[in-house]
């Protein structure tokens, strides 16, 4: 038997310490919970470590603030930035955001140079893309946690509205993720079932409205941003890496033409394995659907036009 799995997280507030405890749940591998704030990894990561022997669970749950102790990790997850507060957009914590990124994607190059990196930090696409211009890793190895959630959010509130189990809804997000993602209808199910066919013209417009802004109703209702769904979004990506499980999910990757997209991340179905991205899947869209993935794209693009203005990617 080999060594178990090495998952570092960047980043110990409420996503990045849920990341932690839904791999130690999930038995994924053992966990590293950095942090710049000292002592508080070390606090939250032995909490954590005490709630396995009640859960039964068999990972171990390490807290620091040197970056080298991600040495040699299997996979990273970057959360670390600062949060959006009401009134503000993902794309304002740009430039903050940017110099968090940064550092950390120069220590995961330097400390964890064959790992696999999902960043989950906003403006997520933004970030990703300098995370992978930083590190310099290929391609199937940088990706962004976004579709998951914002497919999740449709998926949550398609089962309010209908009042069936989640368990029997699929459902498809696309782009950037933003406030102007794009939910696909048609390729969102009932056990089988199209939405279009369960669901009025107008309430599904305004169940797919309530998705592209469902980030901010939560940040609306707490003061600060959601963290269960992003966290457990996340090791859903985590998950399908280190288990080669061939899994399509929706997320950021770089797109080099796919859906007529080139040079940016965004949000597009990924098969993810061992490999990382291992395919980006091309679906069949319509015209409408492929001009707003690219309007989604073209902002992410102006993000990172952004950060090549600030000097963080030449």
């Amino acid at each position: 038997m080999g060594k178990r799995p090495k998952i570092s997280v960047i980043g110990a507030g409420r996503v990045g310490e849920h990341v932690a405890l839904f791999c130690a749940i999930k038995e994924l591998g053992d966990v590293v919970l950095y942090d710049i704030v000292e002592n508080m990894p070390q606090g939250k990561a032995l909490d954590l470590y005490q709630t396995m022997p009640l859960g039964g669970w068999d990972s171990k749950i390490y807290g620091t603030n040197d970056y080298a102790d991600i040495a040699d990790s299997d996979i990273v997850v970057i959360t670390a930035g600062f949060p959006r507060k009401p009134g503000m957009s993902r794309d304002d914590l740009l430039k903050a955001n940017a110099d968090i990124v940064k550092t950390a994607a120069e220590n995961v190059a330097k400390y964890a140079p064959n790992s696999f990196v999902i960043v989950v930090t906003n403006p997520l696409d933004a970030m990703t893309q300098l995370a992978w211009h930083v590190t310099g890793f290929p391609k199937n190895r940088v990706m962004g946690q976004a579709g998951n959630l914002d497919s999740a959010r449709f998926c949550a509130f398609i089962s309010m509205e209908l009042n069936v189990s989640v368990r029997d809804v699929q459902a498809l997000v696309l782009g950037g993720h933003g406030d102007d993602m794009v939910p696909l209808p048609k390729y969102t199910v009932v056990n089988g079932v199209t939405v279009d066919q369960l669901i009025p013209q107008d309430r599904l417009q305004a169940l797919i409205e309530r998705t592209r802004f469902g980030g901010g109703e939560i940040v609306k209702l707490l003061g600060y941003s959601a963290y269960y769904a992003p966290a457990l979004a996340t090791v859903k990506m985590v998950e399908a890496i280190l288990k080669d499980q061939k899994s399509l999910q929706a997320c950021a990757a770089l797109c080099e033409g796919e859906y007529g997209i080139n040079g940016v991340y965004c949000g597009v179905p990924c098969i993810l394995g061992a490999g990382g991205v291992e395919k980006i899947v091309e679906i069949q869209l319509t015209k409408e659907e492929v001009e707003a993935l690219q309007a989604s794209a073209g902002r992410v693009k102006g993000l990172v036009d952004q950060l090549k203005e600030f000097g963080y990617i030449k």
